[in-house]
């Protein structure tokens, strides 16, 4: 856990409950020290923001309430774009535009990004910017390994991380998409049919030598 996560997520009365519970030894070291600037992306966090479908991302509302929306597209739509920038190209919606207005009033953001087949977390605390009319970021937005998303897509969001923490693995209920389960028991579906084909050129051998010779 980096110490920008801490200073960020960690209220006044979250750390004093920790320190009720003895759980400040395990979280609350690094408010021992300064703010000391957004945290730097690793491989390890690049990889899973690269290989998701889906993602959360919650905005703040002029009201003060959060709001939370869930993105998804093919995998590879959430883009690393370099440094501590990501971003992701906007498909059109229902036209309520809650989270692109939310963010022109307050780019706050907090993304949980999770691969639930391997039980992997991240939560994501950063600075969006709503971009329109740059269609050069919008095409590599909506570029994954060579091809382009076929989604319609009106803007640009990028996002500049400052923060992140890996969860543990607890209470992440393992879950596969159609295609993961699909490649999972493929091996099992061959199978299957080879010993169907094997039953059945048995039979088919026991039926022959049971049948009455001329």
């Amino acid at each position: 856990m980096g110490h920008r996560y801490q200073h960020i997520a960690f209220g006044a009365e979250a750390v004093e409950r920790q320190r009720e519970a003895g759980s400040i030894v395990a979280y609350g070291a690094g408010l021992e020290t300064p703010d000391q600037g957004p945290q730097e992306l690793t491989t390890r966090e690049v990889a899973l923001i690269t290989s998701v479908f889906q993602f959360h991302i919650a905005t703040v509302a002029p009201s003060g309430w959060p709001y939370v929306q869930c993105r998804s597209g093919p995998r590879g739509f959430l883009h690393h774009l370099g440094g501590n920038r990501i971003g992701f190209a906007d498909f059109r919606g229902n036209r309520q535009f809650v989270s692109v207005g939310n963010l022109e009033a307050d780019g706050r953001v907090a993304l949980f990004v999770a691969d639930y087949a391997r039980r992997l977390r991240l939560k994501v605390f950063g600075h969006a910017h709503v971009i329109d009319g740059d269609d050069e970021l919008l095409a590599r937005l909506r570029t994954i390994d060579g091809q382009t998303m076929t989604a319609r897509c009106e803007r640009s969001i990028v996002i500049d991380v400052e923060a992140f923490d890996w969860n543990c693995q607890r209470s992440l209920v393992p879950q596969l998409t159609v295609d993961e389960v699909r490649e999972r028991v493929r091996p099992y579906a061959e199978e299957i049919i080879s010993l169907r084909d094997r039953v059945a050129e048995l039979e088919r051998r026991l039926r022959e030598m049971e049948s009455p010779s001329d």
